[in-house]
């Protein structure tokens, strides 16, 4: 089944509020949750780490990033830098890093430009930005550069463990946990918090439960730790069954569940469409006196919804009210996606008319709910109403309409959407281009299928292995069927002559 709309929500919410408690300092420098929840890929989350106002408004900034990119593609760099005379401040150094965020040279020799080597934050905007591209041999050069400079590289070390954990290289993460003394910093148990959250954050949850395991006479087990793995569990590998053996270890343990345990436990089960134990464990949490909070309520309403019991999810709705608290986009989506998955449409658009009558906006996960389940006319009318809302559409809108249509076998609506495309001025990707030539292939459109790829190649995509072999089988698929048609039709032949023989 696919991942509720409003679960992703949910866990993101809750995982800020579990983020708290996880990132620190023995020091007077605290690395705050947010900044490393921020630490993320630059293609996922376009949010500035560390809540630097970069005035990216600056006249002068167009004109510097010109200089950067120019200099950053001479020989030497260095004289570059000299002779070009131009006065930056730390407020425009950091500014062009963040424009630059995905052109690490420049972005390096915006850093260099000053020489803000000795400016905590820079150092930590510049290592993000680096290892976010995978130079971490550049970034250890900037820490140790910090060390001899007395700064502090605690920040620094809490981020390089997030992106070497991104990098999906758990075993150089624990490395710079473990290292972390060579820098005159504690590994406390915040920072081991913070190495289990960017462990499971990023799908290597059984490394980050061992790593736990193994350390817990230094680091004793308790709520705290055995969340971040209950969520690695539940929301980042949607691994129920994992996920009931952590509960059930929790208790070995005599570790007690909290709100925030319940909260992860009743979304897996939600998402697993388990109404019983979802109910079962809400039920069990009010019982211990944690009040539920809007993300238990909107778990509660999807998985009513999945099950046919439309107006139990209504009156849950209802109840959350009675409790002080108001549904939002999350809550209606928790309707609209199950809704829509079943084809029932009609009581989607009565969800969203309700959402819309109390001033509860759509999100782009609303509009992309109604993409996947309505027919021609109704994704022309949602396109719609999603761009006068403000929201789009975007690449996304449109990989999953085209992926419906293709699914559907309609080729014909397919191209009349990728012609729409252009419309909303959204510019088609390889990936775009890939479940076209894929989805044609498939509906036996092999003509324009070819005519796509090529057109995919030449603007760039890489050849793909995969639609070569696809086109391959179906080549040969077309001549075998082409040869029992003849062979067919020749034995068809020769029973009319052995029959006519016979007549004669």
């Amino acid at each position: 089944m696919a991942v509720p709309l409003q679960l992703r929500c949910y866990y993101f919410n809750v995982s800020r509020g579990l983020h708290l408690h996880v990132i620190g300092s023995a020091s007077s420098n605290v690395f705050s949750s947010q900044a490393l929840h921020q630490t993320v890929s630059i293609h996922s989350q376009p949010q500035a780490p560390f809540n630097f106002n970069f005035n990216l408004d600056d006249p002068t900034l167009p004109k510097f990033l010109e200089l950067l990119k120019k200099v950053a593609h001479s020989s030497p760099q260095a004289e570059g830098l000299h002779l070009s005379g131009f006065q930056a401040n730390r407020d425009l150094i950091c500014s062009a890093i963040w424009a630059l965020r995905e052109e690490w040279k420049p972005a390096l020799l915006a850093f260099k430009w000053n020489c803000h080597g000795n400016d905590e934050k820079v150092c930590n905007l510049m290592i993000w930005v680096l290892t976010t591209h995978g130079k971490f041999s550049t970034a250890w050069c900037i820490i140790r550069d910090m060390h001899r400079s007395s700064l502090s590289t605690r920040q620094a070390m809490l981020i390089m463990i997030d992106r070497y954990a991104s990098a999906n290289n758990s075993a150089k993460a624990i490395q710079t946990f473990n290292f972390m003394d060579k820098f005159r910093l504690t590994p406390d148990q915040e920072a081991f918090h913070a190495l289990l959250t960017a462990l499971s954050k990023y799908g290597n949850v059984e490394e980050a439960e061992e790593f736990m395991l193994v350390n817990k006479k230094l680091f004793p087990l308790n709520t705290e730790s055995f969340n971040i793995i209950l969520n690695g569990w539940c929301n980042i590998t949607k691994d129920v069954y994992e996920a009931k053996r952590v509960w059930r270890e929790m208790s070995k343990y005599c570790i007690t569940p909290n709100a925030t345990s319940y909260s992860y436990m009743i979304s897996c089960f939600s998402n697993e469409g388990n109404l019983f134990d979802s109910l079962r464990l809400y039920d069990q949490m009010k019982k211990r006196g944690w009040i539920p909070g809007i993300e238990i309520y909107n778990s509660l309403v999807y998985v009513l919804t999945h099950e046919n019991c439309l107006k139990e999810a209504l009156r849950t709705i209802d109840k959350l009210k009675e409790q002080g608290l108001q549904p939002g986009s999350a809550t209606f989506n928790s309707m609209i996606l199950p809704l829509c998955e079943a084809g029932k449409l009609a009581g989607a658009r009565i969800i969203f008319n309700t959402m819309v009558e109390e001033n509860v906006s759509p999100t782009t996960e609303t509009y992309h709910a109604f993409f996947e389940g309505t027919d021609y006319q109704g994704t022309l009318e949602f396109l719609t109403r999603m761009k006068d809302s403000g929201l789009g559409p975007n690449k996304d809108s449109f990989v999953i309409i085209l992926a419906k249509f293709l699914k559907l076998k309609q080729p014909v609506n397919a191209l009349k959407f990728w012609t729409e495309m252009k419309t909303y001025d959204v510019l088609p990707s390889c990936v775009h281009y890939r479940i076209m030539v894929e989805g044609l292939v498939t509906c036996r459109w092999f003509v324009k299928a070819r005519d796509f790829y090529e057109e995919m190649v030449s603007n760039g995509c890489s050849a793909d292995p995969k639609l070569n072999r696809l086109f391959q089988k179906e080549v040969l698929d077309s001549g075998d069927k082409g040869k029992q048609n003849v062979k067919k039709a020749n034995s068809n032949k020769s029973m009319n002559i052995l029959k006519n023989d016979k007549m004669k």
